[in-house]
């Protein structure tokens, strides 16, 4: 018996040298271990050994990194042309990785905490359950009421921003709770993905989790607790008002559209797919290949702020190489450019002194445009010149600072028609305070000012979440903004732009672009009223950054020439003298037996400043022309032509 068990052991241990032998034979050196030893050695510097801690919820994405980041030997997280999609690399470049040490975030927090400084706490609470959750929800569940600012550079946790484990650790009953309410699991350590019959042992064994497959993963809603949020209102004195004010409400957006019914998630846009199949960790033999896999680029709308991230690495503390910033930043324009706005200028009709143009607006995307935080807004720029290259018009201009000429200084009203320069179209959402005033700080948000931000395809005012979703009256009361006759859903909004054509010289060039801007000057200039340190550095920061809003969308139209009657000036029929006035008088008279009916005087935007009605048989008068100093237009009608003469008053 003795000798029978011996010979057994011996078969095995023979069978087993044979197995090892035949597997490196036969097995490509590079995946003899299941991880190469830069990445044993990563492990140990990062403190990756140990799974996580009994009591605890969370690990950093450092945890992450050796399985779900770059493969050394370049087998894993690679596409089928060789190219690297690794989850970690993608996502440490994005502003969801980076939303903890967000510098204009950081400020603004400063900023609210400053107002309302008996607020401090329910304050951070708010701000930092989205902006660096695991930290905040880490420190809830420990029995703690309040967790600071202060807290998160400290905190492996909290400075990690939105990483992998702030969202994967989210329960499937997301969808129900917002304003940072986030439902995590907390009786169990799963951790939860898109892919089904997911490999357990690795993940249990390093890192404590069981990965565990649900489609919430894949699902709009598993965005929904930080992307609507209702803040309580305040009066000027830090008083609660009892009222409740939508901050923002992207989510909503979303589901108040067509793009649920026709299954285009956030994830569709945000997380671009690659329908290569992808191995998605490393080092690990046999993991079965995963198609569509969601890259982890979180590319949004914010490439300002990527730059500002980018430009201050070091002040920031961030160790995100620049050139993966790069990668970010290129993601977030291809998304801003092909996925925002659609942009399409036609000509109605031209008249005897105007030309009438249209132009289309149609939203591309999955919820309001601009979305998300109440700074954003998008302009559109209307310019037509004449064949001397003069300006005619001009519309949603910007001057050397980066903000919109002639913008009424509350805020610009929403508009369907524009016939003078100076006067320009602006989406945005703008937050107005208990007495009716703009505010830029959040917790003052009392009233809903303006909402004419472009809706998606399929959003209506009847929704059941039209009260988080409103549009502003002054867009509602729009023929032609979202509907399409009296049905609302187009996703579109014209703009109609009378154009003046006083002493222009045919064929016209238009113009048409809409720009973007997430931070404009007018947003920040409360704030930077008030000192603090992280008011003061994001301000140094602010202005030392390129403030250039981001063309996303542009159209034109050449030779656009005027009818037969149009823009023409007849020397033997009137004349009007001087035409540079140093006196402030320019004259008019008839030739050949011309009968004036009127004379007008319009600037150079089309207003229209004064008018001489002629009663009898006048054939010559003095003009006063206003006081200022500039160019002006002389109007001139008679029974069968009307005569344009561009003056100057120096």
């Amino acid at each position: 018996m003795r000798f029978k068990k011996i010979t057994i052991i011996c078969i095995v241990v023979l069978s087993a040298i044979a197995f090892n032998y035949l597997n490196n034979a036969f097995s490509k050196p590079s995946v003899k271990k299941f991880h190469t030893e830069a990445e044993i050695k990563q492990f140990r510097d990062v403190g990756t050994r140990a799974p996580i801690a009994a009591g605890e919820y969370f690990l950093p994405s450092s945890s992450c990194r050796g399985c779900h980041g770059y493969d050394l030997a370049h087998i894993s997280n690679i596409d089928e042309s060789g190219a690297d999609v690794n989850l970690v690399d993608r996502w440490e470049s994005s502003m969801m990785a980076n939303s903890a040490r967000d510098p204009f975030w950081r400020a603004k927090v400063s900023h609210e905490i400053i107002t309302n400084p008996g607020h401090a706490g329910e304050l951070q609470n708010k701000c930092i359950d989205c902006h660096a959750p695991m930290g905040r929800y880490t420190s809830l569940f420990h029995g703690n009421q309040y967790y600071g600012v202060n807290q998160i550079d400290g905190d492996s946790l909290g400075i990690d921003g939105v990483a992998c484990a702030a969202c994967h650790t989210i329960s499937p009953t997301v969808g129900y709770t917002f304003s940072g309410q986030i439902p995590y699991d907390t009786s169990v350590h799963f951790e939860y993905g898109p892919f089904t019959s997911p490999s357990v042992g690795p993940m249990q064994l390093y890192e404590g989790f069981t990965p565990v497959y649900s489609p919430h993963m894949d699902n709009a809603k598993v965005c929904s607790a930080c992307h609507t949020l209702i803040t309580q209102s305040v009066d000027l004195s830090g008083n609660f008002t009892g009222g409740i004010f939508v901050e923002q409400a992207t989510y909503h957006e979303f589901q108040n559209s067509n793009f649920p019914a026709n299954n285009i998630k956030c994830q569709t846009c945000h997380m671009p797919q690659v329908q290569d199949a992808i191995t998605i960790a490393n080092g690990f033999l046999g993991l079965t290949p995963r198609s569509p896999f969601n890259q982890h680029t979180f590319a949004g709308a914010n490439s300002f702020m990527l730059a500002m991230l980018k430009n201050n690495r070091d002040t920031l503390g961030i160790t995100v190489a620049p050139d993966k910033f790069d990668s970010t930043i290129a993601a977030t324009m291809v998304l801003l450019k092909t996925k925002s706005i659609a942009l399409q200028t036609t000509l109605e009709n031209v008249s005897a002194d105007s030309a009438f143009f249209k132009v289309k607006l149609e939203n591309k995307a999955g919820h309001k445009f601009p979305s998300g935080y109440p700074s954003r807004r998008a302009v559109v720029q209307f310019v037509v010149l004449d064949a001397n290259n003069d300006t005619v018009f001009q519309s949603g201009i910007y001057n050397s600072s980066f903000r919109v000429v002639g913008e009424t200084p509350a805020y610009e009203p929403h508009h369907n028609m524009i016939n003078q320069s100076g006067v320009s179209q602006i989406y945005e959402e703008v937050m107005g305070d208990v007495n009716g005033n703009f505010t830029s700080v959040l917790e003052r948000a009392n009233i809903l000012l303006k909402d004419n931000r472009i809706p998606p395809t399929g959003f209506t005012t009847t929704a059941p979440m039209y009260d988080t979703t409103k549009i502003s009256n002054d867009a509602i009361a729009d023929a032609d903004f979202n509907k399409v006759a009296t049905i609302e859903g187009s996703g579109i909004d014209y703009v109609h732009f009378h154009v003046p054509l006083a002493g222009a010289v045919g064929p016209l060039q238009v113009k048409a672009k809409v720009y973007y801007q997430s931070v404009p000057p007018k947003w920040v200039e409360e704030m930077f009223l008030i000192n603090s340190a992280p008011i003061n550095r994001f301000k140094t920061m602010f202005q030392n950054a390129d403030q250039t809003p981001v063309l996303i969308a542009a159209d034109s139209m050449n030779n656009v020439n005027f009818p037969v009657g149009i823009n023409t000036f007849y020397n033997n029929d009137v004349k009007v003298f001087p035409t540079l006035s140093m006196d402030g008088y320019v004259y008019v008279s008839s030739e050949y037996g011309t009968l004036i009916n009127a004379i007008e005087v319009v600037d150079a935007g089309g207003k229209l400043l004064n008018k001489i009605i002629n009663s009898g048989y006048q054939s010559e008068f003095k003009i006063d022309l206003p006081f200022a100093r500039g160019v002006y237009y002389i109007r001139v009608f008679t029974n069968s032509k009307v005569f344009y003469k561009k003056v100057v008053k120096s």
